[in-house]
Parts: structure tokens; C-alpha cells; sequence
């Protein structure tokens, strides 16, 4: 198959795509246009850089992605495609300590934090980024629900207990600091969002209304 065929075989920019050469050369832009977003901000990032980058010529860039924003959005697809699992730890403690603290990895080292802070600015400046941005914590949060499940059947929080408010309510605290007031992270924060968490959800605050 020709890659103009195999192009035309593919769903709508910014969409999900079939292994194979395509996989490879969607790799090849993501890794350009995460490149690029930690070295430039999403204001500086180019479609040249990403074809300059990644060995895609440009005019196969704006066939398949349509764009910056395309690509942006489905290097945000990509990364909502791993097999990362919540942690289980025993208790529902454990679990939020756990996934407050890979927050603070997250964001702590300023290598390691380079795109994910850049994603969310280029969420304040194109909406289909911040539509990726959204879909993709969404189906995040959604695999931590487990979590909340778990401590249910556990005893550990109320059976009405809103899945998803509480696992926002353990990273809300954290990037807070990161992204309004910015301020350090540690795990002792971490630790301290997690036991908020719990408290809370012992005494009904996260009961769906």
C-alpha cells in the first residue's frame, strides 16, 4: 500500500490510526511535536520543526493531522493509549497516596514536567487541545474509579461515594500549586492531599448530589 492509500485509509486528523507504517510515522510526529512543546511552548512550535523533526514532509503533516492542532491532539491520544492501571495498595489511603504522589513525579522535575505543562497551555490557546486535554483526563480519572470501587466494597467509603470527584478532589490540591501559584510539590504534600481526601470521603463530602 502507497502512503497516500494508506493515508486515505485513516480517520479524521487528530484521530486514533492502525499500526504498521502509520503507527511508526504517528510515533515519529509525536515525539516531534512533544519535542518541541517542551523546548518551545506551544506558541513556538512550528510545522517545519515538527517536519524537521520527525521526517514527515510537511504537506503529508497537513494531510493527515490538518495541522499544530491536530497533531497536538493526537499526541494527547496517544498518550491516553498506555496501559498505566491505578495503584492498589490495600487500602484507599494507600491508592490516593500512591496516585498523589505520581503527580508530584510528574511535575516536580522540570525535564519530566516539560509537556505536560506544556499541553495544558496549549489547552488556553486552541480548543481542540483543550478538547484533547479534557478526553484525555476524563478517560484518565476514569481508570482511578477503580479505586474508589474498591474502598467501597471495603467498607472504606460510603456506597454513594462520587468516584470521580474524589479522585479529582487527591490532584486538584497539587496542581493548584503547580499551575496557579507555583509552588513546590513534595510528597509530603502528596501524602497530606491523600489523607484530606479520605477524611472527606468519611464523612460524606463526595456523596453524589
Amino acid at each position: 500500500m502507497s502512503e497516500r492509500d494508506e493515508e486515505s485509509a485513516n480517520p479524521a486528523p487528530g484521530t486514533r490510526r492502525p499500526g504498521g507504517r502509520t503507527a511508526r510515522t504517528r510515533a515519529a510526529v509525536r515525539d516531534a511535536v512533544l519535542s518541541g512543546l517542551a523546548d518551545h511552548g506551544y506558541p513556538g512550535l512550528t510545522v517545519e520543526y515538527v517536519a524537521d523533526h520527525s521526517g514527515v514532509h510537511k504537506t503529508t503533516l497537513y494531510r493527515r493531522w490538518g495541522g499544530l492542532e491536530g497533531m497536538v491532539a493526537d499526541a494527547l491520544d496517544m498518550a491516553g493509549e498506555d496501559t498505566w492501571t491505578p495503584p492498589d495498595t490495600g487500602s484507599l489511603e494507600g491508592d490516593l497516596r500512591e496516585l498523589a504522589r505520581e503527580v508530584v513525579d510528574s511535575f516536580s522535575d522540570e525535564a519530566a514536567a516539560s509537556a505536560p505543562t506544556a499541553f495544558v497551555a496549549a489547552a488556553f490557546q486552541s480548543q481542540r487541545a483543550a478538547d484533547a486535554l479534557h478526553a484525555f483526563y476524563a478517560e484518565r480519572f476514569g481508570r482511578c474509579e477503580t479505586v474508589v470501587a474498591r474502598a467501597v466494597a471495603r467498607g472504606e467509603a460510603p456506597p454513594d461515594t462520587d468516584a470521580a470527584a474524589l479522585v479529582r478532589a487527591v490532584s486538584a490540591p497539587l496542581l493548584l500549586r503547580v499551575f496557579i501559584t507555583r509552588e513546590p510539590v513534595d510528597a509530603a504534600l502528596a501524602d497530606q492531599s491523600a489523607a484530606a481526601a479520605v477524611a472527606a470521603t468519611r464523612e460524606g463530602a463526595f456523596a453524589r448530589r
